[in-house]
């Protein structure tokens, strides 16, 4: 991919990993002019949150905090990998679950 492709993506998707308003903004900004780049991003974002919402639920069920706080930290890593990859204008999959979002989102 070459730098003016991912310059021109990269507000976007930096905006879409802050947190659901911004994952929302950062769609509605890559609908009017496709970037794969932004996409990459978008879907990296897509699966975090639903790990988080996942996680959420879990730490409920369970009753246990320790395993909810373990849960929100991995997460939080997982997030600062995806966030640091973008603002460096790398496509780098989170750890774990970056295929499997690219392939659950590829319509995105």
């Amino acid at each position: 991919m070459h730098n003016q492709h991912i310059e021109e993506g990269k507000t976007a998707a930096i905006i879409s990993y802050l947190s659901w308003p911004g994952l929302l903004i950062g769609f509605i900004m890559n609908n009017s002019k496709r970037n794969s780049f932004t996409s990459f991003h978008i879907r990296q974002m897509i699966g975090l949150l639903l790990l988080q919402l996942l996680a959420g639920a879990i730490g409920s069920l369970v009753g246990i905090p320790t395993v909810a706080r373990f849960l929100h930290i991995t997460l939080f890593i997982f997030w600062i990998t995806g966030f640091i990859g973008c603002l460096k204008g790398q496509e780098k999959k989170i750890p774990l679950f970056g295929d499997l979002f690219q392939d659950w989102f590829k319509g995105i």
